[in-house]
């Protein structure tokens, strides 16, 4: 294999590489779509059967404390951590806590959400996203 057989298959295989890295984000970006649809429309759902938003609380990473966060919306898992607000935006309730928070509350980011829920988790538990919200929706204002 000469000089340029070897040049030629590292630069085939650096096309390869990123061909399939466009395609791995095509395929992140679509989910986060098909996701953030879904959010909307427990939203709207949400509304029209008129269940009411509550105040976001978050949790530390430790498990130590709650603390408020100014949001309004609808734990989406019994955990409650795990939420949408009123805006349409998808929360994991997890913050690091501390005195800082709890003076003066915590700000999560909202995240894209998932489209499937926990999948890679430890605990092997995972859930459809529609599952979730639709498992949501259906308790109505029976929810913990």
């Amino acid at each position: 294999m000469g000089e340029s057989d070897g040049r030629d298959w590292r630069e085939q295989r650096q096309r390869a590489v990123r061909a399939h890295a466009d395609a791995d984000e095509r395929r992140r970006e679509a989910e986060r779509a098909e996701a953030a649809e879904l959010v909307a429309w427990f939203v709207g759902e949400a509304i029209r059967r008129g269940l009411p938003p509550v105040p976001l609380v978050a949790g530390s990473y430790s498990g130590g404390g709650r603390y408020r966060t100014g949001l309004t919306g609808w734990y989406v898992d019994r955990a409650a951590t795990r939420a949408v607000d009123v805006e349409g935006r998808f929360y994991l309730l997890t913050v690091p806590g501390g005195l800082r928070s709890r003076l003066f509350g915590a700000a999560p980011e909202p995240h894209p959400a998932p489209l499937v829920v926990g999948a890679g988790g430890r605990d092997g538990e995972s859930v459809p996203l529609r599952e979730l919200l639709t498992r949501r929706l259906d308790a109505g204002k029976d929810w913990p």
